[in-house]
């Protein structure tokens, strides 16, 4: 399915953004220069592009076209996606508090911008392994070939109506920029 083809490449784009996220919870880790809006930066891109861009068309739309043609919201593979977004929302709003107060000057703070990072990181990478070879596997069985062209169009809808013009471009644009700066 072309939509889940979408959604696996979006999954790429949030890898690197791990990738440079735990790179900068190491350094901190180690006391070496950090930028705490790198991890300001960091919370911007998961509820601009993961929550907003990305998980939106998953709860918008696959989601529930995965629901209309069987698959159960309450338990199984849908529930665990549902909330494992949350989870991972708990996790940047706890880092980015953590970090603004480090931003502040509140050196206590980097522990828990290190631990939310890790947390963060960690529940995401499984979380798009399960979704990359369980949940969009299942969405391409599952899901009619007539719907699954309606998956895609609702895609677009959501990028052009509802995340508005060039916020995907933005947020590909800080992911390189985060990737440059701590490499």
């Amino acid at each position: 399915m072309e939509a889940t083809e979408l959604l696996m490449s979006e999954h790429r784009i949030v890898e690197k953004v791990l990738n440079s996220l735990e790179s900068a919870a190491n350094k901190l880790e180690r006391n070496e220069a950090v930028r705490a809006g790198f991890f300001v930066d960091a919370a911007q891109f998961s509820k601009g592009f993961t929550d907003g861009c990305h998980h939106r068309k998953e709860e918008g739309v696959l989601f529930k076209a995965l629901v209309h043609n069987g698959v159960s919201d309450s338990t199984g593979p849908v529930a665990v996606m549902l909330a494992e977004h949350e989870q991972g929302r708990k996790y940047i709003k706890a880092m980015r508090t953590a970090a603004e107060e480090m931003e502040k000057g509140d050196s206590s703070a980097a522990g828990r911008v290190i631990e939310n990072a890790r947390g963060y990181i960690a529940l995401l990478r499984q979380h798009i392994m399960k979704e990359d070879n369980i949940l969009f596997p299942m969405a391409d069985r599952v899901i009619p070939a007539n719907e699954q062209e309606k998956v895609g169009e609702d895609f677009e809808r959501v990028e052009e109506e509802e995340t508005g013009a060039g916020v995907h471009e933005k947020y590909l644009g800080l992911a390189e920029a985060m990737q440059k700066e701590i490499s």
